[in-house]
C-alpha cells in the first residue's frame, strides 16, 4: 500500500462506529483508496481497511468486531470491480503475513492465502511437483482462488487442494477438507463464513523440465490471446454450460453479439479476448459495470443466455 494513501488515524468525519473496532497488532487505515488495490485502479474510498499482523491477530479481530459493521474480503483485487462509490464498512486484506509457501511432504505443499496463484506454480516446478502448472496462467491470489474454484488451462483448484486453513466470523480458527467445499466450476459452496489463510494442495511427482515447459507455454498462449498489460479484472464472465468444456465460451457469445471492441467512455471490451474489460485510463466503475451489463443484454438477445459475472463487485454505485 502506498503510504501516501493512508491516514494513520480517523478522520473527524468518519464513521461513529470506527470507535468500536477492536484493538489489534495488525493496521487500520482509513479513506483508503481503493483503486490503488484494484487492477481496474477505479473505485472509492473504503471507510476503513484491516491488515491483521498474523492469523491469531485476525481471530481476535472477528471475534470482537461488532456484528452490525459491514465485512468486505478483498485478496489480490484481480477479478474485483470497486464501484465509485467506495465501501462502507471494513475491507479486510491479508497481507505478506499470509504469503509463505513451503513444501509440508513429498507431494504435499502449503500456501497462505495471500500468496500469488503464480508463485504456488513456481514453488511447485521447483520441487518437481505437477498439478499446479494452470496456476502459471491465473492472475491472483490462494485465497480467491479457493473461494471461485479457480482454473485455467485445463485445471482447476479442485483438482490439487486437499484442505483449507480458515478463521469464521466468531473468530474459530477452523480447518476444512476439500470435499467440504463443495467445489464446482468457478463456484465454493460451502455457506458458512470463512476467511482462508492457508491450503494445502497435492501434487504429482514429475520432470522439472517438462513442468517448467508447460508453464511456459501457458504463459505464451496467456500474452498472445488475452490483454494482459492492460488495466483488466480477467474474465468477465463464467463460462455458460456448467462447465468451462461444454458449449460455446462466453467470449464467442460475446463476440456473436457484435460486442468485440464494444466502449462505454474509456471502458471497452478486449478486441484481443473478448470476454475482458479494459479500462483506458480514465473510465468509472460505472462505466465498467454498464458496459458489462450491456453485454450480457445483446448476449441474452442474440443466444437467449445469461452470462453471469465472475468478477466480484463491491461497494456502492454514485447516483445523479
Amino acid at each position: 500500500m502506498s503510504t501516501s494513501m493512508m491516514h494513520s488515524a480517523p478522520h473527524e468525519t468518519a464513521p461513529k462506529w470506527v470507535k468500536a473496532l477492536p484493538e489489534v497488532r495488525g493496521s487500520y487505515h482509513y479513506q483508503f483508496a481503493m483503486a490503488d488495490l484494484c487492477w481496474f485502479r477505479v473505485g472509492g474510498p473504503a471507510d476503513v481497511v484491516y491488515l491483521p499482523a498474523d492469523k491469531e491477530d485476525l481471530a481476535h479481530f472477528l471475534a470482537h468486531l461488532p456484528a452490525d459493521i459491514p465485512l468486505h474480503i478483498l485478496g489480490a483485487g484481480s477479478n474485483t470491480l470497486i464501484r465509485d462509490g467506495g465501501v462502507r464498512g471494513v475491507v479486510l486484506r491479508l497481507g505478506a503475513a499470509f504469503g509463505a509457501i513451503e513444501q509440508i511432504a513429498d507431494r504435499q505443499l502449503k500456501a497462505g492465502a495471500a500468496a500469488l496463484d503464480v508463485r504456488l506454480s513456481r514453488a511447485a516446478a521447483d520441487a518437481s511437483l505437477s498439478g499446479l502448472e494452470f496456476y502459471r496462467g491465473i492472475p491472483g491470489a490462494i485465497g480467491g482462488a479457493i473461494a471461485m474454484n479457480a482454473g485455467a488451462y485445463g485445471g482447476e483448484t479442485a483438482d490439487r487442494l486437499r484442505k483449507v486453513e480458515g478463521v469464521t466470523r466468531h473468530g474459530e480458527v477452523v480447518e476444512l477438507t476439500a470435499a467440504e467445499l463443495d467445489l464446482s466450476y468457478r463456484h465454493n459452496g460451502y455457506d458458512d463464513f470463512i476467511i482462508y489463510t492457508a491450503a494445502h494442495y497435492e501434487a504429482v511427482p514429475g520432470d522439472e523440465t517438462l513442468i517448467r515447459a508447460a508453464m511456459q507455454e501457458i504463459s505464451d498462449k496467456r500474452a498472445t490471446t488475452q490483454p494482459i498489460k492492460s488495466r483488466t479484472g480477467g474474465s468477465t464472465f463464467k463460462n455458460p454450460a456448467g462447465t468451462s468444456a461444454d458449449g460455446p465460451k462466453s467470449w464467442q457469445l460475446i463476440d456473436a453479439a457484435g460486442c468485440r471492441g464494444a466502449r462505454i467512455g474509456d471502458a471497452q471490451v478486449s478486441e484481443l479476448h473478448c470476454n475482458f474489460l479494459i479500462n483506458h485510463g480514465a473510465a468509472s466503475a460505472a462505466d465498467i459495470e454498464n458496459l458489462g451489463n450491456m453485454v450480457r443484454q445483446k448476449v441474452q438477445q442474440t443466444s437467449g443466455v445469461d452470462l453471469q459475472w465472475e468478477i466480484k463487485r463491491i461497494g456502492e454505485v454514485v447516483h445523479g
